[in-house]
């Protein structure tokens, strides 16, 4: 069974009907030849960009020159409400001393650490999964703001605070497309940005809660109380260059892109990952296998390959963010096109990862690629889930070990098969998800 892609649109429309199908959903809004194309250019009044597929250049933008093309503002528009000025949005100098003072919190010997977190979480979402009819991208929300928080904080997801700010952030979700009017239009900073009024209000909302958390844990690392967590760390590290750490307004920015980068897109990928295995029973069987001996251990991380393989494929198939956007800083000559100063470069993981010129079956659900040599050389070249270069996720291994986890210890406890005439179709607005929910029919293993 081949999962679902969304509906392409007609290789012409004009540029307002472009910006309202992209505002609606960007997915929907791409041409079928773009998945095929090494390089195509989008003229508008306004600007002019690229989309860029050939795995040099992309290499090029993110890993050999990635100060030369900045993150473009265009997009942290549209987020700004809530990430204020996270390391998600920043660039230059402000962006490498974030990164210095947050990178070390994400080393290896932290994932250690954060384990039994992890566990407990996907505990938590085994005792709460009841059989029937289940919508389950409500699941792994819960599932995956339940491990930011007690991995960040130290605090499950019923705490009262942690609670609200998972509440209002499913509110800010709902309303806050990933892009609006400023992404299209260039806007002097005077300018309103025409962001809608639920998403200011939530986005109010969640940074005042986060307020309170980052107060609180200010508090005890003064008292000495403070337990040992990804907050803890964070806030007492020092930049190395200038030995500052972050003041409480720099952490609430923070802390509201780790909730939405290890949350958002966590929930994104596994739901996905559960659709993907409820279609395909096989590789549902295979998972609960290998899940049947597993351990609170973190060594038994390293056991599961095809709970691993598996949710690879699900962020190959459904990348968490589908388009990453950059800036020419300078001029630059692609392909025997010229790319101006100011040129948007748009790397986008939803076609790279489904590319027909570069991907064997590149639509099929097929977790034992990464054995191949085609899967291998594309994991090396054309796989970009969590960014690459300078720029990588800095939560990637974090992801890389709650993902598979909690889809283990799910398909271990549960058996789960589509639900008739519900199939789910994918949009994307801060995360690629399905429009009306993934439905699945959920029943305990025997």
């Amino acid at each position: 069974m081949t999962p679902p892609k969304p509906a392409s649109r007609p290789d012409k429309v004009s540029l307002w009907t472009y910006a309202r199908l992209f505002r609606r959903d960007i997915l929907s809004a791409q041409p079928e030849r773009l998945y095929r194309a090494w390089m195509a250019e989008f003229r508008t009044p306004f600007f002019r960009s690229f989309l860029v597929n050939q795995p040099d250049l992309v290499a090029e933008i993110l890993k050999v020159r990635p100060d030369d093309f900045p993150k473009s503002d265009r997009i942290g528009e549209g987020l700004r409400p809530l990430l204020g000025n996270s390391v998600f949005l920043t660039n230059g100098e402000t962006w490498k001393r974030q990164r210095r003072i947050i990178d070390p919190a994400f080393e290896g010997g932290r994932l250690r650490d954060t384990f039994p977190a992890m566990w407990a979480a996907a505990e938590a979402a085994v005792a709460r999964l009841q059989e029937g009819k289940v919508e389950i991208e409500a699941l792994t929300s819960h599932v995956a703001a339940d491990v930011i928080f007690r991995t960040l904080f130290s605090i499950p997801i019923d705490h009262e605070i942690a609670a609200q700010v998972f509440t209002r952030f499913r509110d800010y979700q709902r309303s806050q497309p990933i892009l609006n009017l400023a992404a299209f239009i260039p806007l002097p900073r005077w300018m309103p940005r025409f962001h809608r009024r639920a998403t200011r209000d939530a986005a109010r909302d969640i940074r005042a809660l986060i307020g309170r958390l980052v107060e609180q844990r200010q508090a005890e690392i003064a008292a000495g109380t403070a337990p040992d967590d990804l907050a803890t760390k964070i806030m007492t590290t020092r930049d190395p260059v200038t030995g500052e750490c972050f003041s409480g307004a720099e952490m609430v920015d923070q802390v509201a892109i780790f909730f939405l980068a290890g949350h958002e897109t966590s929930a994104s990928a596994l739901g996905w990952a559960m659709y993907l295995l409820a279609t395909h029973p096989e590789w549902q069987d295979r998972v609960a296998g290998e899940a049947a001996e597993m351990a609170p251990e973190f060594s038994a991380i390293s056991r599961l390959r095809i709970s691993r393989d598996v949710f690879r494929e699900a962020l190959r198939l459904y990348p968490p963010v589908p388009m990453m956007v950059r800036t020419a800083s300078c001029p630059e000559r692609f392909r025997d096109r010229d790319v101006p100063t100011g040129a948007q470069l748009v790397l986008s993981p939803w076609h790279l990862h489904r590319h027909a010129r570069l991907w064997e079956d590149p639509d099929g659900f097929d977790p034992a690629r990464w054995g191949t040599e085609n899967g291998r050389t594309c994991q090396r070249e054309a796989f970009l889930p969590f960014s690459a270069g300078a720029r990588v996720c800095p939560g990637a291994g974090f992801a890389m070990v709650e993902g598979p986890l909690i889809l283990s210890m799910l398909v271990r406890a549960f058996c789960f098969a589509a639900v008739e005439g519900r199939e789910p179709v994918p949009v994307a607005h801060l995360t690629v998800r399905s429009r009306e929910g993934i439905w699945l029919e959920v029943t305990r293993r025997g």
